[in-house]
């Protein structure tokens, strides 16, 4: 499901979501690594949900609707056909063939559904850049991939495809800007998201790829964290609860609807709300900030703010009137990323799994990734953080 009200209380809604689909698919393999749920019970609801894909979810040229029916598959809530919702569920299909490594049925269901996808169709007349999706009755939409973001994994299985792949030169055509924040340097396109999702499947530590300056987009999302940290402790005058064990700003419920904030580079408008998943999110990036960050917002704040599903989705002490808001629900992708990110720190079992399929080897291979130039581990002393 897209979301669910965090007391448990049902909600209602039958819109499922084809990104947070996958977060589940993957988190079904964490629940049975560690006995939270039986192995024979986990199969057979990934078998399920690949079956229902594969068979009865709507799709067009194997990309499937950001939002859809949960019992029909029909398009829910006017979305379009979404490449990176597709590609995000594409990594939970991997993940559980990569669990499931011995498992015949679901091993064949993985590869036909993969293999289904038609990535070429998606540069929709473009040689290199991928479209954000498709609109039915309109056609493609004019955006693009074309700046850093949280479509790297997307680019890597289209170029990974071995029935439909694009190009390898994708992986360099979209533009990767610097963002220079005190002593921050860093290449972003987006909040804090956009620096997790794909790093949620793909292991990108001591790697880097073939560009000349050497990407190396493990150490870039610990910067990016490191970043974001410091910029929203910058805004503690404005928001008295801001501060070094307090911050988080990244797409997410907030009082006024869905919104996509964050920085730096600023991107709001900013109200006060904090977002669990932002720092739940990077643990695996930087488990020495973002820790001490959900400990304090549950020694804070406890049960108005954590329930049947963990966090809510977003919080905020001083809302119009000093009212304390709080969302109701979780959303499906942000509870995904922060359990993902967790897995990874605590074992590298979501890493491992999911750099078993073929497709992501063959795809960092072309692209040119090799052993990352050995370097410091970065600390606040070494870069000249700001401290709180």
């Amino acid at each position: 499901m897209d979301r669910a009200r965090n007391d448990g209380a049902r909600s209602g809604n039958n819109v499922g979501s084809t990104a947070a689909t996958g977060f589940g698919l993957t988190a079904l393999c964490i629940a049975a690594s560690h006995g939270w749920l039986p192995r024979d019970q986990v199969r057979a609801r990934i078998l399920t949900t690949m079956r229902f894909y594969w068979a009865h979810a709507f799709h067009d040229h194997g990309w499937y609707y950001h939002f859809l029916d949960a019992s029909s598959g029909a398009r829910r809530l006017g979305s379009e056909i979404s490449s990176i919702d597709t590609a995000l569920f594409l990594c939970g299909v991997l993940t559980a063939s990569g669990y499931f490594s011995t498992d015949k049925e679901i091993h064949t269901l993985s590869r036909q559904i993969f293999d289904r996808v038609d990535f070429p169709w998606m540069l929709a007349g473009n040689p290199l850049l991928l479209s954000m999706g498709v609109h039915p009755g309109s056609g493609f939409l004019k955006s693009r991939w074309s700046v850093y973001s949280e479509a790297s994994v997307l680019y890597l299985l289209g170029i990974g495809s071995t029935k439909h792949a694009i190009p390898a030169d994708s992986w360099y055509a979209w533009l990767r800007p610097e963002v220079h924040y005190d002593q921050w340097t860093f290449i972003s396109g987006g909040p804090l998201f956009t620096h997790q999702f794909s790093h949620a499947w793909v292991d990108f530590r001591h790697q880097q790829d073939g560009d000349p300056s050497y990407r190396n987009y493990f150490l870039n999302s610990i910067i990016a964290t490191y970043a974001h940290r410091d910029f929203c402790v910058s805004l503690q005058s404005q928001y008295s609860d801001y501060r070094p064990n307090m911050w988080g700003i990244t797409a997410s419920d907030s009082p006024s609807g869905y919104v996509v904030w964050g920085g730096p580079p600023y991107a709001g408008p900013i109200n006060g709300t904090l977002v669990p998943c932002a720092p739940a999110g990077s643990l695996m990036f930087v488990h020495e900030i973002c820790l001490p960050v959900l400990l304090e917002m549950r020694s804070v704040y406890g049960d108005r703010i954590y329930q049947r599903y963990g966090f809510t989705d977003a919080f905020n002490p001083n809302w119009k009137d000093r009212t304390f808001w709080v969302n109701q629900d979780v959303v499906g992708i942000d509870v995904g990323i922060s359990l993902l990110s967790i897995e990874n720190l605590l074992t590298g079992n979501v890493w491992r799994w999911f750099m078993k399929n073929e497709y992501i080897r063959s795809a960092m291979e072309r692209v040119g990734f090799r052993i990352a130039t050995p370097g410091v581990r970065l600390r606040e002393a070494h870069t000249g953080a700001r401290r709180g």
